[in-house]
């Protein structure tokens, strides 16, 4: 019983297409966060002076907002994921659920 309804939701098309944009949009985000954290440690190695530049005379440098750039980066793009998951992903899911019955 258990195994024919894997196999049923394994060939339904819904679940093929859950799959593909479930692992486009996790591989997107995936590379934008490496590029965003390993581009931070390449500046920090290569050129550390550049997030210690002073902003307009003041005693704050570069390396603040760029810190907190990437912090509200890392949520924007959780929440792209769970906008996304909530919208398209559970939809797919139901009826996937509903062809498996």
């Amino acid at each position: 019983m258990v195994d024919d309804v894997t196999q049923r939701v394994l060939r339904d098309p819904a679940f093929k297409e859950l799959e593909q944009k479930r692992n486009k949009l996790g591989w997107t985000l995936s590379a934008i966060t490496l590029v965003i954290y390993y581009g931070f440690i390449l500046v920090v190695a290569f050129s550390p002076s550049t997030l210690a530049t002073p902003l307009g005379g003041m005693t704050m440098t570069l390396g603040l907002p760029v810190g907190v750039g990437i912090i509200l980066a890392s949520i924007l793009m959780t929440g792209i994921y769970v906008r996304r998951a909530n919208s398209v992903f559970d939809a797919l899911v139901a009826k996937i659920k509903e062809n498996a019955k």
